[in-house]
């Protein structure tokens, strides 16, 4: 699915080239810096993230998968956030949007995929309450995107607000 999906991107992105658009690049040996830089700190990042998610989900008594919903997915969306507001403050809308929604498909399709093909996942019935939550809110998204141009305030403390209601609901559950 996902290299279907990316193939996906290239053509379209392709079809979409802005000639006259300016960019400034990077020395090779720099860029190679930079993401082996980049990928340590992910690596690094990603294992404290996981240590300390347990022994919060231990001191408190509360599943796994609540923290992984939770501490882990908010601490691990905050560079995505981050991204995203700069983007949106440049106003490239496109990059912000297109940060949101690609981040959440390479997780579904990729980060899914290969975890599971290192160790199984159990599919509880949580996870499947949990997945057609996530269909839901996308249809929803989608619909929200679809209706106007823009993805205006009022959309915005919308998507929140739904994020609060799901937050709750997976806290009493």
């Amino acid at each position: 699915g996902l290299v279907l999906f990316i193939l996906n991107l290239i053509r379209s992105a392709k079809k979409n080239r802005v000639e006259d658009e300016e960019v400034e690049t990077l020395s090779g040996i720099k860029c190679l810096i930079y993401i082996v830089i980049g990928v340590a700190c992910i690596i690094w990042g990603g294992d404290i993230t996981v240590d300390s998610a347990k022994q919060i989900a231990a001191m408190l008594g509360m599943s796994d998968t609540l923290i992984g919903l939770t501490v882990v997915s908010i601490g691990t969306s905050l560079p995505e956030l981050v991204t995203s507001v700069v983007a949106a403050r440049k106003g490239e809308s496109g990059l912000s949007l297109g940060n949101a929604i690609g981040s959440n498909i390479m997780n579904i399709l990729f980060i899914l995929g290969a975890s599971s093909t290192i160790h199984p996942i159990a599919a509880t019935s949580q996870n499947i309450i949990d997945t057609f939550v996530l269909i839901g809110i996308s249809l929803l998204i989608y619909g929200i995107a679809k209706k106007g141009d823009t993805m205006t305030r009022k959309k915005g403390i919308f998507t929140i607000l739904v994020y609060v209601i799901y937050m709750i609901y997976i806290i009493i559950r």
